[in-house]
């Protein structure tokens, strides 16, 4: 609620896309996990993420802390459609796993890419079932994309909003 407020006062003076830039890159929540959101597109569908190598996030291996790596991954896909899809949707992380590959002792990047299909599929997925269940797989990479330190994969949860709330109501009386 709070950043839907903030961003109903800030989307007069600043585009979505430096409202999105901005506001993870000087959230508390996010500023903690060291990653920096260091480009964003017009559209929002292509959102980069750097994680620099720094005593912040290194652990007693002297590679960036799993945990680092994760929560740099973990809040921007949903935020992301969120913000492209509006406000017909309800959007929610549904579950995540990080595969570890190699040991990262650089800086990592991660690119968060929703095209056409995505959308698509979303899409009719959505009025097909009343929800759908998007599966991206991010790959943590060095800036060259040689080098895949992990894999995060998430399941995205998007339904409508009437499907959401209808269903939200009769857990809370156990009628399912």
């Amino acid at each position: 609620m709070l950043y839907k407020g903030l961003y109903s006062v800030a989307k007069h003076l600043l585009s979505p896309q430096s409202f999105f830039k901005f506001g993870f890159n000087y959230s508390p929540m996010y500023r903690r996990t060291t990653g920096r959101i260091v480009s964003v597109s017009d559209d929002l569908r292509d959102v980069r993420v750097k994680l620099p190598f720094s005593y912040r996030n290194k652990n007693m291996a002297g590679t960036i802390f799993g945990g680092s790596l994760f929560s740099a991954v973990d809040p921007i896909s949903m935020v992301q459609l969120n913000f492209i899809l509006g406000n017909e949707y309800i959007i929610w992380d549904k579950s995540a796993e990080i595969n570890f590959k190699i040991p990262a002792k650089e800086d990592v990047y991660i690119k968060f890419l929703i095209d056409d299909k995505m959308l698509e599929n979303i899409r009719n997925g959505v009025i097909s079932h009343q929800k759908y269940d998007l599966t991206l797989h991010l790959l943590v990479t060095n800036e060259a994309e040689t080098k895949v330190f992990c894999v995060v994969n998430k399941v995205v949860y998007i339904a409508e909003k009437e499907y959401y709330f209808q269903r939200r109501r009769a857990h809370a009386y156990n009628l399912l």
